[in-house]
């Protein structure tokens, strides 16, 4: 028998973790002959797929240039220990998803080891949205990007790096058993009860951040809305911290905690209140509507402004180069901005109806109905391990 193929993974937060447990299966799948050997930073989802974590991954979960500062001493002591990792398994290749910040330093130490480490970046900085210069700094750092974006290739053409586009992973969520009027039947709702969903964020800065406007917008709502029912899900990740800041809310709330419930939800919400990031895909792809909301630090802000290339923050809003769904960041995610926005879709069906047809066509421009984007990184990784040696060719 021969031996097992050693990778090395890392992830930083939860939607990496989906993307690492999903990266795991399918090479499972394409090499049913071969065992592999799974190490490095996860959740509970890699963790599901074999993987022992080296450390809580949610000691990488840092937004914000200032907290990311402070955070520094970690991040670089948490490097050196996936280092030391590396150095004492010699793993064949590693893959290292997204967290920016972590994922580069980690990279820089596997490239030093003798002998250095063939170095995966899957998901690579949003160099179309600020700091272009961060793709100069990949391209030194890693031997192959899997690219989630079709707006990262022109960056890299002329670095050297080579780049293989496996599409956007949110884009192949399984929805075939999701059913809106169950999550609605789940919390005791008939089909035009209104239902406000709030999703405060996987990350603590984030729970933190949002908590007191998202909470502030809720009860403003259920003031204004007749029988309005609100519903908040419950991050794994931040799951005493969510309690703990809701429980400081002033509007009864429904919890919402396990995946399944969440996208029977997000099917069945008249509409949605979310923090920026994967989950306005998937609110998107379920035919939510939504308003999306977020804060960093303001100094962070203020410095980080002036190097945004992008109008919006959310994925299909820049696919389609238009506000559908409304963004209140920064100075504008405050209560009254945010029940402002939301009022709309949660009294007017039309407008409800216009906005997530909207979300549906921009998630063509992303790549919806694509191959699956597991499956394209699975290969390209496989084409990775037969360039080495560490696999036979066909």
């Amino acid at each position: 028998m021969t031996r097992p193929v050693r990778l090395l993974l890392t992830a930083g937060e939860a939607s990496g973790d989906r993307l690492g447990a999903g990266l795991i299966r399918a090479l499972r799948r394409k090499l049913p002959d071969q065992s592999l050997d799974v190490m490095g930073v996860g959740g509970r989802l890699m963790a599901a797929e074999g993987l022992e974590s080296l450390f809580d991954m949610s000691e990488l979960s840092v937004l914000g240039l200032f907290e990311g500062v402070r955070a520094f001493p970690r991040i670089v002591r948490r490097a050196n220990d996936v280092a030391a990792l590396a150095r004492q398994s010699q793993p064949d290749l590693a893959v290292l998803i997204d967290s920016w910040g972590f994922s580069l330093r980690v990279a820089q130490r596997l490239r030093r080891l003798q002998p250095p480490v063939f170095v995966v970046k899957y998901v690579g900085p949003q160099v179309w949205a600020s700091r272009p210069g961060r793709a100069r700094t990949l391209a030194g750092a890693v031997d192959h990007l899997l690219s989630t974006q079709r707006m990262d290739a022109p960056y890299y053409a002329d670095l050297g790096l080579p780049l293989t586009f496996v599409g956007n992973p949110a884009l192949t969520m399984d929805l075939s058993g999701v059913d809106g009027p169950r999550g609605r039947q789940r919390l005791g709702l008939g089909p035009e009860e209104p239902l406000l969903l709030v999703l405060p964020g996987s990350r603590a800065s984030e729970v933190a951040r949002l908590s007191e406007p998202f909470g502030a917008a809720a009860a403003q709502l259920a003031a204004a809305v007749p029988g309005l029912t609100v519903a908040v899900v419950v991050a794994p990740t931040v799951a005493e911290q969510v309690r703990a800041a809701v429980a400081r809310w002033t509007v009864p709330v429904r919890w919402i905690e396990s995946d399944a419930d969440k996208l029977d939800i997000m099917a069945g919400c008249t509409a949605a209140l979310a923090a920026s990031g994967t989950v306005s895909t998937e609110l998107a792809l379920c035919g939510g509507p939504m308003v999306i909301g977020y804060r960093i630090g303001d100094l962070s802000y203020a410095l980080l402004k002036p190097l945004m290339r992008t109008r919006f923050v959310t994925l299909f809003n820049i696919a389609a180069d238009r506000e559908i769904a409304a963004e209140r960041l920064q100075s504008r995610c405050t209560a009254p901005e945010l029940a402002a926005a939301l009022l709309p879709l949660l009294t007017d069906a039309r407008t409800r109806r216009a906005q997530s047809a909207a979300q549906t066509e921009a998630l063509g421009l992303m790549g919806l109905g694509e191959a699956d984007p597991s499956d394209r990184a699975a290969d390209a990784l496989i084409g990775d391990l037969r360039a080495r040696g560490v696999l036979a060719d066909r």
